[in-house]
């Protein structure tokens, strides 16, 4: 149901991103920290709507459908917002638009397995990634202006979130490859057996 918890977890998640985009569009240090606070808030609840889920045998297709479209949606705007304001420079541009073509890799194989009735399973790197990805954009939403806010600015936030999405996208090439030749895989599979159907 749409009123579960988890549910509205990650609903709110969708609900964030505005909120995120507009105080980071203010550009300014303390309006960056508040939209720190909002993505590590819909980053957590990345994390509890699924363990509620469990927890609670609140398993829906609802909420099989919502999780993923909200954690893209989610990751998506942040990059966009944060490359459209020049946040990202050259070197971090480029993890940054290897994680979308990802992101978008693996919607395609879901949405074509889907089909055949093949599930995709998020494996144990795929979560090691979205943790370093969460905790890259964290940093770079904040930036170096929230560091001297918080009188830390010998912090390099800047680059740290940049090391950590360079690390993440290296992480979604690993991945990324490991899903497509998963759905090669199936697709072949799935081939195979209309073969025989048909010569039967």
């Amino acid at each position: 149901m749409l009123t579960d918890l988890p549910n509205v977890l990650t609903l709110s998640r969708i609900a964030a991103i505005p909120v995120l985009i507009v105080l980071a569009s203010l550009r300014l240090p303390a309006a960056d920290l508040a939209a720190c606070l909002v993505f590590a808030f819909a980053g957590i609840t990345d994390y509890l709507d699924g363990k509620l889920a469990r927890s609670r045998q609140q398993f829906s297709d609802l909420g099989r459908m919502l999780d993923p479209i909200a954690d893209k949606l989610l990751v998506g705007a942040v990059l966009l917002m944060l490359a459209g304001d020049g946040r990202l420079g050259p070197w971090g541009l480029y993890p940054a638009i290897i994680i979308m073509c990802r992101e978008i890799l693996v919607s395609g194989l879901r949405e074509f397995l889907a089909e055949i009735r093949v599930g995709l399973p998020v494996t144990r790197l795929a979560k090691w990634k979205t943790t370093f990805q969460i905790g890259a954009l964290g940093f770079l939403i904040a930036g170096n202006g929230t560091a001297l806010l918080l009188h830390i600015g010998w912090l390099p936030v800047w680059l740290i979130g940049t090391v950590l999405l360079w690390i993440a996208a290296t992480l979604t090439i690993i991945t990324g490859w490991d899903y497509l030749t998963a759905g090669i895989r199936h697709a072949e599979l799935g081939t195979s057996r209309n073969d025989l159907k048909a010569r039967s």
